[in-house]
């Protein structure tokens, strides 16, 4: 459960799959569930992806030297996300130069792959913002057709990631259908701290987005407790067939399936006939 929904149409009670890597703290394994996200989306039939990434560890760098901006991480965070400049400005009038400059610039760090090499010429040369700028760069080109986009102040889960984050957006869909990232500390407040990444998908948006599926082929079977209909029910079954034995008063219950053949008595024997 969710105090509030998480973005439009969205529920304060999600429905969620994924998959986790525990153990791994290379670039390896994020590329890894990047992947799986992808291929899990294009498994239930869902294309036109577009793939936004980010990744915490450059607003990190960008405060890690500055002690007022540390203090007020998190509003900078909401500022971010929200990209309000005005704001921005208002809160940073104290920092280093550098980290100020780097923070009103970061709102502008958005748009295709070619962001990155934007980046690395507006922002400060920092260590940990080049490493992180190079990890976007090699997930990028892990994001097979997906259509990638970049934004470097989209921090969405910044309290709880340690590196690279993603979100997948599909068409008919407001929100991100599966979200995913690394978030190497989430274990330390259980006394033992693992690199792990991952990704959760909104089941239920998932399923509404999927192409109808075809119904399957059946087998129409009568209600009766005649033991030859039960055994004749029983070998179809284990040869792989699906037999549906509808209940008294309910003989048109099953539109999910389409029932191609029934089990008809004829002469003492229970014989399958095609229909129609």
């Amino acid at each position: 459960m969710q105090t509030r929904p998480s973005g439009l149409h969205a529920t304060r009670e999600p429905l969620q799959i994924g998959a986790e890597i525990y153990g791994h703290a290379g670039l390896e394994a994020d590329g890894e569930i990047q992947e799986l996200a992808l291929a899990t989306l294009g498994l239930a039939g869902i294309s036109r992806v577009r793939l936004d990434l980010c990744h915490v560890g450059v607003l990190r760098s960008i405060l890690a030297n500055d002690e007022k901006a540390r203090k007020v991480e998190t509003d900078l965070f909401g500022l971010l996300e929200a990209k309000d400049i005005p704001g921005l400005r208002s809160i940073s009038t104290e920092f280093d130069p550098v980290t100020r400059d780097a923070l009103l610039t970061l709102p502008s760090l958005y748009g295709d792959a070619d962001t990155i090499s934007r980046a690395r010429q507006v922002l400060p040369q920092l260590p940990g913002v080049s490493k992180a700028l190079d990890e976007l760069d090699s997930l990028i080109k892990l994001a097979g057709a997906a259509t990638v986009t970049v934004d470097l102040a989209d921090l969405r889960g910044y309290q709880y990631h340690s590196g690279a984050m993603f979100a997948a957006y599909v068409p008919g869909l407001p929100n991100a259908v599966a979200r995913g990232g690394r978030y190497d500390h989430v274990g330390e407040a259980f006394g033992r701290a693992r690199p792990a990444t991952g990704f959760s998908m909104d089941l239920r948006e998932v399923a509404r987005l999927m192409p109808a599926a075809e119904r399957r082929r059946a087998v129409h079977a009568p209600w009766g407790k005649d033991p030859a209909l039960r055994t004749r029910i029983a070998e179809l079954r284990k040869l792989g067939e699906v037999v549906i034995q509808s209940l008294p008063g309910h003989e048109k219950d099953h539109e999910e399936f389409d029932c191609d053949r029934a089990l008809v008595l004829e002469n003492g024997n229970w014989i399958l006939k095609n229909l129609g």
